[in-house]
């Protein structure tokens, strides 16, 4: 068998998602050092975490191609889950971060430390309750498609991650977008930069947990891939 005209769509839409992520997040990393700016290698780091939420479908694809097989042992495919959704913890904790040192300062340490506790309970269900987190888990064809990952939308697991996107879209997206309207000239336009960034990620990250494969979730993840650079513009001064 080999990789389907799908599975390769797929795992590439991924791959690209995860090296724009890379390649942005390294350079961030080198100018923050350069510029000695903390907020930038923040962003840099969040740069790196919401990429390798692509991971999964992206190793797959590897997988697929080398070995003509998917990760993991069938039927068992929770190597998969915990690649994907393992950076949901890093991700949230240094985007709130990044938010509350921008928006809300005085009480960035009580956000962080409320999604620090969230995050902790939602690595434990996907660690120690992964099958029961999914109602699909499963490759449509083995050995020629990338596996599909579906929430229950009953257990916490799932519960959790809805948390965390509308928490990042009320807080992030919209919270920027209003920090736009307030100001004016080059700080305007930042905070609308990061504003764009944030609302590409959640809507993004909504979209691949609820769409099939196909050529509206590509279209989806082609936009993703700017997050970084709409990040980097954000802060890169």
């Amino acid at each position: 068998m080999a990789i389907s005209a799908e599975g390769l769509l797929d795992g590439m839409t991924s791959a690209g998602i995860v090296l724009s992520a890379t390649i942005f997040g390294l350079f961030s990393l080198y100018k923050a050092i350069k510029l000695k700016a903390k907020l930038l290698g923040v962003a840099a780091l969040t740069m790196f975490f919401v990429g390798l939420l692509w991971l999964g479908p992206f190793t797959d694809m590897i997988s697929l191609l080398i070995r003509e097989k998917n990760i993991g042992h069938p039927p068992h495919y929770e190597i998969y889950a915990i690649l994907s959704y393992i950076w949901v913890a890093p991700t949230l904790v240094f985007a709130m971060f990044l938010g509350g040192e921008l928006i809300w300062p005085k009480g960035k340490w009580i956000l962080v430390g409320i999604y620090i506790a969230l995050s902790v309970v939602f690595e434990m269900f996907l660690w120690f309750n992964t099958n029961h987190s999914f109602e699909e888990l499963a490759p449509e064809i083995p050995g020629e498609t990338i596996i599909a990952a579906s929430f229950d939308r009953t257990h916490p697991t799932f519960m959790l991650v809805a948390i965390f996107l509308v928490s990042a879209l009320v807080f992030l997206g919209i919270g920027f977008l209003i920090k736009a309207k307030q100001a004016t000239g080059d700080l305007r336009r930042k905070f609308l930069y990061l504003s764009i960034g944030f609302i590409i990620f959640v809507l993004a990250g909504a979209s691949d947990s609820l769409i099939e494969p196909g050529a509206l979730l590509w279209i989806i993840r082609g936009v993703m891939m700017t997050f970084a650079i709409w990040l980097y513009l954000g802060l890169k001064t």
